[in-house]
């Protein structure tokens, strides 16, 4: 019964040094949500404002030319793949390879060292910036026009609640014009419309992956803190029933000895 109550109590000991490790990823996850999600809203506002300027002059008749509007007849497949640096946060990461193992024909581009330790590269999700978007942007973009992709897209996370992320998938390029009619009279385009549009279009794609790593990575550290949560709680009830499995197979080895002495004592 010694050997009983020694595993128990060592293993007590095993799932409260868990216990405190998941409390501890959980604050860190609670101390980082109000900067992912202050982050998460700005690249929003600033991805939906660049967005709505490159639908308009797509509306237009005159950049129909442009190469990011045209549609070749062979397609290849280039697929920004957004996931996170860690691991432990439920299933972010495996929604993220879920879904882009449906694309096993794409060419991937990996942002978040879980994405970089399957598809190759150097990006980190939580410190990813803006001139590192910039430049992906434009190398895209040149192998767009240049024909060596034909359509681009980026695997992201959408976060829904503190309780709710769900992976999806966005097509940036070609750029497709609307079904409602975009009025623009009014509006002065120097030195010309095409012009403009095919200057903007790498801003736009730099806004489209800066705002889906931001949001990606806010949905991770939501999906983690959950996790956490869920750990801790299950930790806790776990220590529960081994305490209390401890305390009787205590109760029991001390009954046993009392036992042993009173029937000794009898002889």
């Amino acid at each position: 019964m010694g050997v009983d109550t020694k595993k128990l109590r060592n293993r007590i000991k095993s799932v409260d040094s868990t216990l405190h490790l998941t409390t501890a990823m959980g604050l860190v996850a609670s101390s980082k949500i109000r900067r992912a999600m202050e982050a998460m809203s700005k690249s929003g506002e600033y991805s939906k404002m660049i967005e709505n300027v490159i639908q308009n002059l797509a509306d237009c008749r005159e950049c129909s030319q442009s190469p990011y509007i045209d549609k070749k007849d062979e397609e290849k497949v280039c697929i920004i793949v957004i996931a996170g640096d860690r691991g432990l946060a439920g299933g972010y990461n495996s929604n993220v390879f879920r879904l882009s193992r449906q694309y096993p024909q794409a060419e991937f581009v990996a942002i978040g060292k879980r994405a970089c330790d399957i598809y190759g590269g150097e990006y980190s999700a939580e410190y990813f910036s803006f001139e590192q978007a910039s430049a992906l942007s434009k190398k895209l973009c040149e192998r767009f026009t240049n024909g060596e992709i034909t359509r681009l897209g980026i695997i992201s996370t959408e976060y829904i609640s503190m309780m709710s992320q769900e992976a999806r998938i966005d097509w940036i390029l070609p750029l497709e014009k609307s079904q409602e009619k975009t009025d623009i009279t009014g509006i002065i385009f120097e030195p010309d419309q095409l012009s403009v549009l095919n200057t903007a279009v790498p801003l736009y794609v730099t806004g489209r992956i800066v705002a889906a790593v931001r949001e990606s990575f806010a949905s991770e550290v939501a999906a983690r803190r959950c996790a956490m949560d869920s750990a801790g709680k299950n930790a806790k009830q776990m220590i529960d029933d081994l305490q209390l499995r401890y305390n009787r197979a205590r109760q029991s080895a001390i009954t046993q000895e009392i036992t042993e002495i009173v029937a000794g004592s009898g002889m």
